[in-house]
This record gives C-alpha cells, sequence and structure tokens, in this order.
C-alpha cells in the first residue's frame, strides 16, 4: 500500500455502525414488518434466525453504497432487506445441508424445529424478497437479484460436490466462494449505487468491491474456524472439518506437506475426522496454511479499496474502506 493510498480516511468499525445507524433502523423496522405470517411456525423460525444477531454486514454494505453514491431513500431500505433475506434463507438451507446444530453462539433452527420446518421457511423468506423486488418495479433490480440467486444455488451445489473431496484444490475453492458469497456481497453495493442514480461505471467500481470484499470475508472466516476461540466465533471449531469441507489453509497444507502427511491430511477429509483436529493444526502450522490463507484475504481486501479508486471521497467511501480492513482483522 503507497503512502497516498494508506493516508486516505478509513472509518473503525463503530464509526461505519454509527455512520450507517440510521439507515440500518429503517431496514430492520422493515425486516420485522415483512418477516410477518399468519403461520405462525414460519414467525418462530424466522425471529430465532434474524434475531440471532450478527453485524447485518450485507444490507449496510447495500446503504453504505447508496450513501457512497448520493443520498439514500426507502428503496435503499427495501433493496437491503431483500439481500438480508436471501442471505437468512441461504442460512437456514446451508444449516440443514451441513448438519449444523450452532450458529452465531445459539442452537440452528433445524436443531431446534427439525430439517423440514427450516427448508420450507428458507423458501418462504426467499420467495418474500421476490415480492419485495417485485414491490420496487425496476427491471434491472430484477435481472441483478435473479441472476444473484441463481449463481448462490449454483456455489451451494458446486460445495456439496467437494465436500469429502481431498483433491479440491485452490481453484476450486475459490468458485465456491465467488458464488456462495461473494455475489451476494457484489449485488448489495452495486443496487446501493444503482437506487442513488450512480452511473454504469460507478456501479461497477461499487460491485468489484463487493465481490473483492466477500473473497477476503469468506477466507478470512475459513481461517477463524482453524484459529478462533469457539465462544467468539459462535459455533464448533473444526466444523468445516467434521462436514469435510477443504478450505484453504488445508488446501494448502495439502500442497505443500511431504507424501505421507499429504496422504494422512487426504484420508482425514474423505472421512471428516473432527477428532484428527490437532493433527491438522499441526500440517497447517508446519506448512504456513494460516499466513498464506491470511495474505491471501489480505489480497482480496487491498483489491476492494482500489475499486474504489475514482470515486468521490465522502463518509461512505471512508466506511466502505474500514470495512475491507474489518474483513480481514476481525477475530470472530
Amino acid at each position: 500500500m503507497s503512502a497516498v493510498e494508506s493516508a486516505r480516511p478509513v472509518l473503525a468499525l463503530p464509526q461505519i455502525q454509527t455512520l450507517a445507524a440510521p439507515d440500518m433502523a429503517a431496514v430492520d423496522a422493515l425486516i420485522r414488518a415483512r418477516l410477518a405470517s399468519d403461520v405462525a411456525l414460519i414467525n418462530q423460525i424466522a425471529d430465532h434466525i434474524i434475531s440471532a444477531g450478527g453485524k447485518r454486514l450485507r444490507p449496510m454494505l447495500v446503504v453504505l453504497a447508496g450513501q457512497a453514491c448520493g443520498p439514500t431513500t426507502a428503496d435503499h431500505h427495501q433493496l437491503a432487506a431483500i439481500i438480508e433475506f436471501i442471505h437468512t434463507s441461504t442460512l437456514l438451507h446451508d444449516d440443514v445441508v451441513d448438519e449444523s446444530d450452532l450458529r452465531r453462539g445459539r442452537s440452528t433452527a433445524n436443531a431446534l424445529w427439525g430439517n423440514a420446518p427450516s427448508v420450507l421457511v428458507g423458501d418462504f423468506l426467499y420467495s418474500r424478497s421476490f415480492q419485495l423486488m417485485v414491490e420496487l418495479d425496476r427491471m434491472e433490480v430484477m435481472r441483478i437479484l435473479a441472476d444473484t440467486t441463481n449463481r448462490i444455488a449454483e456455489g451451494e451445489v458446486l460445495q456439496l460436490l467437494h465436500v469429502h473431496n481431498p483433491d479440491t484444490d485452490e481453484a476450486a475453492y475459490l468458485r465456491v466462494i465467488e458464488r456462495k458469497t461473494a455475489v451476494l456481497f457484489a449485488a448489495g453495493t452495486q443496487l446501493g449505487a444503482f437506487a442513488s442514480g450512480a452511473d454504469s461505471a460507478a456501479q461497477r467500481k461499487l460491485y468489484d468491491y463487493g465481490m473483492n470484499l466477500g473473497y477476503a470475508f469468506q477466507i478470512a472466516d475459513d481461517v477463524l474456524d482453524y484459529t478462533a476461540d469457539a465462544a467468539d466465533l459462535g459455533k464448533n471449531l473444526g466444523d468445516d472439518l467434521a462436514e469435510g469441507k477443504a478450505t484453504l489453509p488445508l488446501i494448502h497444507a495439502i500442497k505443500h506437506s511431504d507424501p505421507a502427511v499429504a496422504a494422512r491430511l487426504r484420508d482425514i477429509i474423505q472421512q471428516g475426522d473432527a477428532d484428527a483436529m490437532p493433527e491438522v493444526l499441526g500440517a497447517i502450522r508446519a506448512t504456513g496454511g494460516i499466513e498464506y490463507s491470511r495474505r491471501r484475504a489480505g489480497e482480496y481486501a487491498d483489491a476492494a479499496e482500489r475499486a474504489l479508486d475514482g470515486l468521490a471521497e465522502n463518509d461512505a467511501i471512508a466506511a466502505l474502506r474500514g470495512l475491507a480492513r474489518y474483513a480481514v482483522q476481525r477475530t470472530h
């Protein structure tokens, strides 16, 4: 990073949250209002996952991208709610597919109510998001979000193909991240700019920002599965290993270990052997897998910041820079 780049304004997370707070209050109110159903079980499950906390990063990106390009409106709030509903529906489906029992420090919906209700309420949230899209009556919005949800579904299937697959390499891993995580970040930032009337060049910059931020965020998240404190992380450490998912620290370890260790790591992935976590951690440390993965996450975060070059400086741009840095520096 050059001296000029390092001198550009960057907001810390509390400042970012303060900047976004008025818009996010409106988004949260809209989410609560539009979650309502006359089917009681839908309300119970949807409220459980929506109220679980989290930083509402994806809807926050919509309003910050909007602020970066002009004043925010009710359309931004509706777009942010749509993005959150899509994200929440994928969480419900993911937890069923992964057989997870803990998220954000609380029991998952499938652990409490079972798989079938969780899948069906996920479908409810998906369809509710499309009702909100139609209300906006903007064909470009519907095109972007329809394409995005389709790519997310592709990502779910791609990830399934790589479960217990020791041949998963970095390129395949990144293809999953692109579809499962990055495309929704990018859709949110592009739509925030679109709703502020930004031209196609500015929309493209914010799309690129969101895409790179998504990569950085997910790689950093996968590192935390091997390094974080379980209480801070809000889920069981080693979940990825137990599910047979080869994420970047382990992919790097397999590639750079001697043949005997690499063969053992491949066997652990095939078995989903969470009890082998100490052994896996030893191999990851020996090959510098954590440092390599953090460096790759940092490269994507730097690319996200560079994507903002040429946009007029304001507090929202400084906030977006801050989120790029937060994505790779967080501990949970």
